[in-house]
């Protein structure tokens, strides 16, 4: 199975807008403003920006220049409707990306838009419960079968129909009797969450929202800010996020490039899983028995010079080559590995991943 290597990038800008064709009533119908967010996916040949293992930073520079006029500015006067979709269309224009897989706008930590591949736009909207539960079937002595809490993050994905728009406010008003539900509840006492794990709370809110809002792609939860499970209605998928304090050097980086001398980032790795739900436990797999899995890797990666981990193997210590053989060490380790991404600063980095896409986590 052939494996796609995405660069990503995001950059932020501060701007002011009037969506003046809503109701005057609309607080958005005002002017407002917002920190903003850009942010794309594109798959990228070697050397696109002219040094090769240097397309993340070219991918970056390209984000940042063409949200410059945007900038400090009254959006209104250079986009005709500025809301989040048609800023995405406006960027993806753009950037003129051939093979562009994503470009996205966040106007809020809560919201923002995606345009995929095919310019389709997925609407998402990011809510919060804080709620208890305790996990019945694990084994005695597991910490997660003691009664405990966490702040639970929801993500809802909504893609408009060919004839249609996704009301991003028709996505709240359907989700606040959800939110009545969970929020300040223990999640075990609510009827078909007698056992909560991640995925099965992402599959429960599929099952109540998908018939009110036919569009919903897929849902994810937050479990920690560090894990969390995927719901698209069929497949089930987990994430596990580790940071990794460590140091680089590019060796193909031009004479007096700063990026041929030891340098370094606190990287995001992010290690994502698809695997059967076991039926018993309700879970795909135990987000402890990942950490576990991955710690002997973790420990050569951790604190470490990278670039040396690539010595011998003929590839340099750019972010897309890390990325290549981190995963290459991790599937023996982890067999249900799919997908990794790999950040060296926020938003901007790699997502190496084996099959068919599958959902982003919003920058």
């Amino acid at each position: 199975m052939n494996d796609t290597l995405l660069h990503v990038a995001a950059a932020d800008f501060e701007a002011a807008r009037r969506l003046d064709h809503l109701p005057t009533a609309h607080r958005a119908h005002a002017l407002h403003g917002h920190s903003f967010t850009g942010c794309v996916r594109a798959a990228l040949p070697e050397g696109w920006g002219g040094v090769a293992g240097g397309e993340v930073d070219a991918l970056a520079a390209r984000l940042r220049t063409v949200l410059a006029p945007l900038d400090y500015r009254l959006l209104n006067d250079t986009v005709t409707r500025p809301g989040d979709e048609d800023l995405a269309r406006w960027l993806r224009g753009q950037l003129d990306l051939p093979d562009a897989y994503a470009v996205g706008v966040r106007s809020t930590s809560q919201a923002g838009v995606q345009l995929d591949r095919h310019g389709d736009a997925h609407v998402w909207r990011r809510y919060v419960f804080q709620s208890a539960h305790q996990l019945p079937r694990v084994a005695p002595g597991h910490k997660c079968g003691r009664m405990h809490g966490h702040g639970f993050e929801v993500l809802l994905h909504a893609k408009p129909a060919p004839d249609a728009a996704v009301d991003p406010e028709r996505i709240d008003a359907v989700w606040a009797p959800l939110h009545a539900q969970l929020h300040l509840a223990c999640l075990n006492d609510i009827a078909g969450l007698d056992n909560p794990t991640s995925e099965n709370i992402a599959a429960w809110i599929w099952h109540q929202l998908k018939p009110a809002l036919p569009g919903l792609r897929w849902v994810t939860v937050y479990e920690t800010a560090s894990c969390g499970a995927q719901f698209d209605g069929r497949q089930h998928r987990v994430w596990k996020e580790f940071t990794l304090d460590s140091a680089v050097r590019l060796k193909r980086a031009p004479d007096g490039d700063p990026r041929r001398r030891i340098h370094g980032h606190t990287f995001t790795l992010r290690l994502h899983l698809a695997a059967p739900l076991d039926p018993i436990m309700g879970w795909t797999v135990d987000f402890g028995d990942v950490k576990a899995q991955f710690a002997p890797l973790f420990d050569r990666l951790d604190h470490a010079p990278l670039h040396e981990l690539m010595e011998g193997g003929g590839s340099d210590a750019d972010t897309a080559s890390l990325a290549r053989r981190i995963m290459t060490l991790a599937t023996p380790l982890i067999p249900s590995l799919e997908r990794l991404d790999l950040y060296e600063t926020r938003g901007c980095g790699i997502i190496l991943q084996r099959g068919g896409s599958e959902p982003a986590l919003p920058v």
